[in-house]
This record gives C-alpha cells, sequence and structure tokens, in this order.
C-alpha cells in the first residue's frame, strides 16, 4: 500500500512539472492578457479568409452581441487587412456553417458576481465560442482577437482549447473627471480598452473640490455655479452607461461626501459647516470646506441629489467617497460642538460616521448599496457597505474580517506614476492573509484609480495605459501568473493593439512635442522622454501649490511616462557588461552613450523657444557624461578631472529637471564606479 500511494505521489508530481513547463512555452508563445485560466494547443489552426463568417444560437440578436461581434469583425479586418465580405453576424438559422460559431445561453446582468467564463476552441475549419451569458461571449472575442497570427502567406488563429474564467467578480478602473473634465469620448474610448483587458468596473468619480460634473435639475445651482460650465448632462449620462452596458462593464457613480466639498457649497452654502462666500478651488490637495452633518438641509439637498441621480446608475452600488476629512471646520463651528455633545459623539470620526449612517439610508431608500473610501469603517456601520480600501491592504484585511464587502486600490494607484512592475507585483491577497474561507470571499476584487490633478484629454490615457492592463491580469488571472518579465513580453502587443481602441497613449506623445517644439524635429525630444519620467507620488506638484487646474499641462513632462523603454534597455545593458565584460556588452553600452552624444547636436537645431531652453542643461550634460563614459569604457580608465567633472554631472542629473527625472542615473553611476581612476591625459 506504501508503495502504492509513493506511486501516485510520483505521478502527480511529474506530471504537475509536465504541466508547469508546459504552461511557461505557452506564456512565451503567446501573447494573452490577461492569461487565460486552462489554455491547451491542439495542433490546428483556422484561416481568416473573406469568407469569414459569424452566427449566433439566438434567433434574436440582443445589442450587447450585435455590438461585439460587429467591433470584432472590424478590428480582425482592420488588423489584417482582409476584406471580410460578411460585415455582421447573422444566426444560425441563416448562416448554416459559420466560421465562428457563438453558443450562449442568456442575456448576462450586470450585476456583482454575473458569469463571464467562456470556452473557446479553435479548430481547422471552425472556430466555436460558448458561455452562460452574453458577458462571456464578449470577453472570449477578446480573447480570440489576440489569437490572430500570421505567416507571409495568410492569416490565421492559432489552434487552442481555452476555458477561461475570472479570479475576482470586481476589476475596475476609476477616473477623476472632477479635477479635470474628461469629454464623453475620451471614457468611451478607455471602456473600449477596459473590457479588451477584461475589465467590467467603470467607477466615475464624478465630484470634487474643483467641480461638480453633473447637470441636476432639481438643484440646478450645481452644474450652473460649480462646474465651470463642463459637466454631463441626464442624456449624456445614459449614453456613457449604455455604452459601457453592452461592453459587460458596470457603472458605479461616486459623489464625494462630506470633505471634497468645495464644489457643492458653491452651489449651495447653506449646506456648509463654515458661514462664508465659496469658490471653485483651482489647486490640488487635501481642504477644509465641509458639509455640515448637523442640518437638516444638508440631507435634503442630498436627498434631492440622489433621488434624481439614482435612476440614471442602474448599478446597485453607490459610492459616497468618504475620505480624507479632518473636521477643520466641524472643529471651529460652536453649534457642531453643541451638536456633538448633546448626542454623546465624542469626536469627528464618530460624527462622520452619524452622517454615513444618514446617508446610507437615504441610498437605501433608492435601492443602493453605500460603498465608501476605507475611512468610513466604523462599528456601527450597517454590513452590506463596500468598503474601498486606499491607505493600506490592512483596512481590506479588517473590513473582511468584519463581515464587509472589500475592494482593494492600495498599490493600483496609477496616478502615482510608479512602474508596471510595481502594480503587477502587488498581489491582492498575500499568503499571510489571516482569513477564513469564508472571509476571503468578502474581498471582490480591485480598482486602478485615475486621479485627475495632473491629467487632461491629451495626456490621461498615457497615464492610464499600459500599466491597467497588468492591474487587469492580476484581477482576472490565477495568482500563479506572476513573471513580470514575460507578462512585459506579453503587453508590448497589447499596448499598441490599443491605439485601434481610440487609446492616444502613444501617439499623443508627439502631438505635445510638436506643441512645444514649434513644429521642428522631433527626434531629440524623442530621445529625450525614453530615458525621463514624471517625478512620482506628486512630487510634480508638491502640496499642490504649482499648478492651477487651467495651468498648461503640455510640457515635456506630460510627453514623459513611465517606464521609459530606453533607459530600461540601457539598464539591462549596463549589468549585462559589468557581469561579463564581453564585447558584445561593451558595444551596447557605447551604442546608446554614441546615441545620446550625437542627440545633443539635433537638439541645438531647435532649441530656439524658453520652453526648450530648460531642457538645454539636461541634454548638454547627458552629452557631455556620455562622452566621458565612451572614452572611459574604450580604454578601461578616467583621470582624476574626468572622474570629478563625471560626479559633479551626475549630482547634477540626479536632481528634477522641469518635473522630470533622468532614471538611467542608477545605471550611470555603476558605470562610474567601474572604471578605474588613472593618472591619464584626457
Amino acid at each position: 500500500m506504501k508503495n502504492i500511494k509513493k506511486i501516485i505521489l510520483i505521478f502527480v508530481f511529474i506530471a504537475s512539472c509536465f504541466h508547469t513547463n508546459a504552461q511557461v512555452e505557452l506564456l512565451e508563445k503567446y501573447d494573452l492578457m490577461p492569461w487565460p485560466k486552462e489554455i491547451k494547443e491542439n495542433g490546428q489552426k483556422f484561416i481568416i479568409k473573406e469568407d469569414f463568417t459569424i452566427a449566433v444560437n439566438k434567433d434574436d440578436i440582443n445589442s450587447k452581441i450585435v455590438n461585439a461581434t460587429t467591433k470584432f469583425l472590424r478590428r480582425l479586418s482592420g488588423r489584417t487587412g482582409v476584406f471580410i465580405e460578411e460585415g455582421f453576424a447573422t444566426t444560425t438559422s441563416i448562416t448554416k456553417t459559420p466560421s465562428l460559431f457563438i453558443d450562449y445561453n442568456r442575456e448576462g446582468k450586470l450585476e456583482l458576481n454575473e458569469d463571464e467564463s467562456y470556452e473557446l476552441s479553435i479548430l481547422n475549419n471552425q472556430v466555436t465560442l460558448t458561455a452562460i451569458t452574453d458577458i462571456g461571449i464578449i470577453r472570449g472575442l477578446e480573447t480570440l482577437l489576440q489569437l490572430n497570427a500570421h505567416t507571409k502567406t495568410e492569416y490565421f488563429f492559432h489552434g487552442v482549447d481555452i476555458k477561461d474564467a475570472p479570479r475576482f467578480p470586481w476589476r475596475g478602473l476609476m477616473i477623476d473627471v472632477a479635477r479635470h473634465y474628461e469629454p464623453l469620448e475620451v471614457l468611451k474610448n478607455n471602456l473600449d480598452a477596459m473590457a479588451a483587458v477584461k475589465m467590467n468596473v467603470f467607477h466615475w468619480h464624478l465630484t470634487e473640490d474643483q467641480g461638480f460634473r453633473v447637470e441636476i435639475k432639481s438643484r440646478p445651482k450645481f452644474h450652473q455655479l460649480a462646474s465651470d460650465g463642463q459637466y454631463y448632462t441626464h442624456e449624456q449620462i445614459k449614453e456613457l452607461v449604455a455604452y459601457a452596458s453592452n461592453l459587460g462593464i458596470r457603472v458605479v457613480p461616486e459623489f464625494d461626501i462630506p470633505g471634497h466639498a468645495t464644489s457643492w457649497l458653491v452651489a449651495y452654502p447653506e449646506m456648509a459647516s463654515k458661514d462664508t462666500i465659496y469658490k471653485i478651488e483651482r489647486y490640488a490637495g487635501i481642504f477644509n470646506p465641509t458639509l455640515d452633518p448637523t442640518k437638516e438641509v444638508t440631507y435634503q439637498i442630498i436627498t434631492d441629489v440622489f433621488s434624481e441621480i439614482a435612476p440614471l446608475f442602474p448599478d446597485k452600488y453607490f459610492h459616497i467617497g468618504g475620505d480624507e476629512n479632518e473636521g477643520k471646520h466641524w472643529d471651529e463651528n460652536d453649534k457642531i460642538q453643541e451638536f456633538k455633545k448633546k448626542n454623546n459623539i465624542k469626536d469627528n470620526h464618530e460624527l462622520q460616521a452619524y452622517f454615513n449612517i444618514k446617508i446610507q439610508k437615504i441610498l437605501k431608500e433608492q435601492g443602493k448599496i453605500m460603498m465608501g473610501w476605507d475611512e468610513i469603517l466604523q462599528p456601527t456601520l450597517p454590513k452590506d457597505v463596500v468598503i474601498h480600501s486606499w491607505r493600506g491592504k490592512e483596512a481590506m484585511l479588517k473590513a473582511a474580517k468584519q463581515g464587509y464587502k472589500t475592494v482593494l486600490s492600495k498599490g493600483y494607484y496609477i496616478d502615482l506614476l510608479k512602474s508596471i512592475k510595481h502594480h503587477y507585483a502587488n498581489e491582492p491577497i498575500s499568503k499571510d492573509h489571516g482569513l477564513t474561507e469564508e472571509q476571503l470571499k468578502n474581498i471582490l476584487g480591485g480598482e486602478a484609480t485615475m486621479w485627475g490633478e495632473l491629467v487632461t484629454p491629451v495626456s490621461i490615457d498615457s497615464r492610464i495605459w499600459p500599466r491597467t492592463a497588468a492591474i487587469a491580469e492580476k484581477l482576472w488571472s490565477s495568482n500563479e501568473v506572476n513573471d513580470a518579465d514575460n507578462m512585459l513580453k506579453r503587453l508590448e502587443s497589447v499596448n499598441y493593439r490599443l491605439e485601434e481602441l481610440g487609446i492616444s497613449h502613444i501617439r499623443n506623445r508627439n502631438v505635445i512635442l510638436r506643441n512645444i517644439s514649434n513644429n521642428q524635429d522631433l527626434k531629440s525630444l524623442i530621445n529625450l522622454t525614453k530615458i525621463c519620467e514624471p517625478l512620482k507620488a506628486y512630487q510634480r506638484n508638491k502640496g499642490g501649490i504649482q499648478y492651477k487646474s487651467y495651468s498648461p499641462f503640455t510640457q515635456f513632462v506630460d510627453a514623459c511616462n513611465t517606464d521609459a523603454i530606453d533607459a530600461i534597455l540601457f539598464n539591462k545593458s549596463v549589468k549585462k557588461y559589468l557581469k561579463s565584460r564581453a564585447d558584445s556588452g561593451k558595444k551596447e553600452v557605447i551604442s546608446m552613450l554614441d546615441k545620446w552624444i550625437t542627440n545633443h547636436t539635433d537638439f541645438n537645431e531647435i532649441n530656439n523657444n524658453p520652453t526648450l531652453a530648460k531642457l538645454e542643461p539636461l541634454s548638454s550634460k547627458l552629452a557631455e557624461l556620455s562622452s566621458i563614459l565612451k572614452k572611459g569604457i574604450a580604454r578601461g580608465s578616467i583621470n582624476k578631472t574626468e572622474h570629478q567633472k563625471s560626479i559633479g554631472i551626475i549630482d547634477f542629473l540626479s536632481k528634477p529637471i522641469v518635473d522630470t527625472e533622468l532614471v538611467i542615473i542608477p545605471a550611470i553611476k555603476e558605470l562610474i564606479t567601474s572604471i578605474e581612476i588613472k593618472n591619464v591625459k584626457p
């Protein structure tokens, strides 16, 4: 018996190793993102020709399937150049032997925990996509598009069998349109991109100190006085919600209260905790204006707003913010202090809890489930409230242990401009979570958060993508899919495919550079963007006082992005060279140094305005330092004068220049340290 058990264990171990190796090979071969739950090759392929057709197993094709299949055909035709003759899906009663057969059971509900699973089989003679819901079909069509490949003579789909389903039911992107208004078209393009990587919740942050972005017919002062004329009408909201619904994406609105409320008080100062004149806030930061939780008029106005807005958003969840309320105006208000004593409310946290419970009741009357940032968590809060964790995973785990549903954004703050690898390493549920199986179910998933202080329609896509695609994979795929280098390989393909959906994250770099160069040759500026990144963690606008909401966001820093491509390549080349000292490594490093030496010559050709003059020290000193390094690497040493000069330049280049940082500095320091200092002539 013992021998049999040993044999079984050995067999299981061997099978496990074989499966792991097979998955690694497939991860290297296919650029699928997010990676599916199960994938196997079947040795076949489906060739894409003009006679490609789609048929659905329903006599009446619903709007989600019509939308998804039509977009699929246009994107497939656009990628391949194949003139597909039938431009729309039909039913199996019309097309008996379609190229792509779609089979689903029912229309999916746009609600939490709806089935999004699908199965995909690609054979020589037909592609079959099956799912329980039409939402599963939408997810499967995105995977099928990613399996499109080609040889010199034909386009085809790789022959695979896939069974796929998400790890988490809540996979969201929050976009703040209050600090900087974003047109509907920008939001629609981002919804398409979300669907492409299988995200399913659009969190729409609509109010802030800097603006109230929604038309309120019953309280028109909100959009008349507190929006600068930039707001969404009821019809526009309905349009966006319908657009998202066709993509299988839920829309959760956020109206931030009781703090972050200046725009509320510009319109209706009778809600305020302090009697003063309020103006729309033009800077970024945390401000004191706060709704008064002791006034009945506060709840009357909120009820008017929520009862008008709630029907526009079919989703059950409604986000009330609740973060960063420091309560300064509460502390200064004698009537509020008297109210606290009378009602045995010991501090501002309890006062906000009092406020939140009243808001929760208002929302419940509208059929909504309240959601808020983790500051709202307190013992008397009803258990159906969802806690949105932004300050730390500890808040998420605490909420889950106490029986609250919870969503994670800590580690997914894309406006902090941290690297793709940083976000990808953020595992939603760590191994030492300490939760029971039942408590684990309370963790619904996560959201990438795009706060809007430093983005406009020109730059917002570059701040969201492609990093959000990596976050999307963390929320869809198994936690065993965690190789960051492999993810970057797959992301490279997904990244540029986002452009076909209208995402401008790549092309708008040149739009910005043309603006600051007055349409001169961009080559030298592009080269600098490839080694410079925006200052991270709000250092670009430290204290929120450098930029106003209407300041120009069309500067060199707005053309730069995280994960600067040449910096990554240079850092790898330096490590490779220092490890082996091989000629090939040396040539790679010198080649890049040469690039920056000649780049300054090109830069001088266009350096003819005050904006570019601010960049000149970066370009010139980088060229000078690159020249010293090139000579040092070539001859194996530098003299003391060169060394001292290089140290001075490195010190200068280590400091921010026009709100960017030169991210090759660590590798340059390693190079300098590795070169011998000799008393030789330059």
